[in-house]
């Protein structure tokens, strides 16, 4: 049985989590994406009648509502309890025994953070509609990935949910 999901604009968590958010499309983002696909539909129709005037609309705005959707679909938590803590970020997930030093990138920093500065080994889950980033450094000696970059509406949430 699956724990029940909070819905995405309250602070309501599963079950032994500590932070828990989606990193969702914001709702300015809808209407523009809406009407690229009502506005694509609408030069397939151009007017003519029969199935070419209405399949179009049936398919494009269905479609760009599943887009919207699966681009929001990141959940980042923290979960578990003591030793067996970890970030869950996507399907990916870090034991919290193997993080190190964790930081809040925003604003200047975050854009020599995702551009010179980007390790090409490095996780990233960024999502430029969310401002901060947290970068956590990875200490496991058997994984080849030096840190995590990944967005968070609430930084500082975040970094105590992991200490």
């Amino acid at each position: 049985m699956s724990s029940p999901r909070p819905s995405p604009g309250s602070d309501a968590r599963p079950a032994g989590a500590d932070h828990v958010e989606r990193l969702g499309v914001p709702w300015w983002a809808w209407p523009p994406g809406l009407l690229v696909a009502v506005l694509l539909a609408a030069e397939i129709h151009m007017g003519y009648p029969g199935v070419r005037a209405w399949l179009p609309y049936v398919l494009l705005v269905p479609l760009a509502v599943a887009a919207l959707l699966w681009l929001g679909r990141v959940r980042v938590e923290v979960r578990g309890t003591g030793g067996e803590r970890e970030l869950r970020v996507g399907q990916a997930h870090l034991p919290v025994s193997f993080m190190g030093r964790v930081d809040a990138v925003v604003g200047e920093a975050k854009r020599e953070a995702l551009g010179p500065q980007l390790d090409p080994e490095a996780f990233v889950v960024h999502r430029p509609w969310v401002g901060p980033v947290v970068r956590i450094e990875v200490l496991d000696p058997d994984d080849p990935t030096p840190y995590w970059v990944v967005s968070t509406r609430h930084p500082e949430r975040l970094i105590a949910a992991l200490r």
